[in-house]
């Protein structure tokens, strides 16, 4: 393991606690925090209100689970002390996305989904506007994808069913600003239709989808108006309104959106080729297609963050553990 990564049992712990919170989170000696929940002291009391307000990510290193809301300050719990290396590696490069990333999962535990998405969005605007994910649109230059031809989302109604789908194979259906339209307004049919009982997402080609088209990242006149379109045009909030009645079949690469958009749905069957990732970070922002809202309540607030901090891939077998997806199938 690298030993840049300390991990901070209780006596560090008790001398951290004098410092002031400017200590720190970003532009700080300590960006995050490793804690070995094996040497915590069962008897300090205020540990947990401490740990749950400080402005950096808290990773809990051990397996006990000796006082539940020790557990619950923490904001992911890790078994492997190599894992904290991959953890170290995000955060020391978006240390401003990590930190934003993770007080907003604590903010909207208690918040109901159209409140969590709201949130999601203006921390992704705050994001949008940042050193992080303006040093990675420089360096990255992502270029579009050739045109392809036909609706971004194929519509078919039968009777009392909607299959929609994905159409965009060659660009391996990256969530351009045509797509997400297309989407929304196919799934206002199923809103407004009470005669369709059920609606089934898909994506054509090798993968459900890439998430977010890159080549369209920064495109958007100023994060204030970006949050607006958001507020009004966006896949997530038309998916709550719809979801027990949304099946969601995926396979190949399920990145970003492509993971986030389908946690929303009652039903997630997944080809046993499916991954899933959460690459958000690593471009200074966090997941923005609702992922933060779908996949909290999905698998939980620090599986969510494990796969934004860690950047990993998880297989469709993990995935199924967690409750990311429900079935396998094929």
């Amino acid at each position: 393991m690298s030993s840049d990564v300390d991990i901070i049992g209780a006596r560090t712990l008790r001398d951290l606690r004098s410092e002031s919170l400017d200590a720190f989170g970003p532009r700080s000696s300590r960006p995050w925090l490793a804690i070995d929940l094996e040497e915590i002291d069962p008897t300090d009391d205020d540990l947990a209100l401490w740990l749950g307000a400080l402005p950096c990510p808290v990773v809990g290193l051990g397996r006990e689970q000796r006082r539940a809301d020790l557990d619950q300050a923490c904001d992911a719990i890790v078994e492997r002390p190599e894992t904290l290396v991959s953890i170290a590696a995000t955060i020391e490069a978006s240390p401003i996305a990590a930190m934003t990333f993770v007080q907003l999962l604590r903010l909207i535990e208690g918040l109901g989904p159209d409140q969590a998405l709201t949130a999601e969005s203006l921390a992704y605007g705050v994001l949008q506007a940042g050193p992080e994910f303006d040093g990675w649109l420089r360096q990255a230059k992502p270029v579009a994808g050739a045109r392809e031809p036909g609706p971004a989302v194929m519509i078919d109604r039968r009777a009392g069913e909607l299959h929609l789908t994905l159409n965009r194979p060659g660009n391996r259906n990256a969530l351009s600003l045509e797509m997400r339209d297309a989407l929304v307004e196919a799934l206002d049919i199923a809103r407004l239709d009470e005669e369709i009982g059920t609606v089934t997402l898909r994506g054509a080609g090798r993968c459900f989808s890439v998430g977010g088209d890159l080549s369209e990242f920064g495109l958007a006149p100023d994060p204030a108006t970006a949050h607006w379109v958001r507020s009004v045009r966006s896949p997530a909030r038309a998916m709550t309104a719809v979801g027990h009645r949304l099946t969601v079949q995926v396979q190949g690469a399920c990145i970003g959106a492509g993971v986030e958009l389908p946690a929303f749905a009652a039903e997630v069957i997944a080809a046993p080729d499916a991954f899933f990732q959460l690459p958000e970070l690593k471009m200074g922002l966090l997941p923005g297609s609702g992922g933060c809202v779908s996949l909290s309540r999905r698998i939980g607030r620090q599986r969510t963050a494990l796969l934004g901090l860690t950047g990993r891939r998880i297989t469709a077998s993990t995935a199924l553990v967690w409750g990311l997806v429900d079935r396998i199938d094929g």
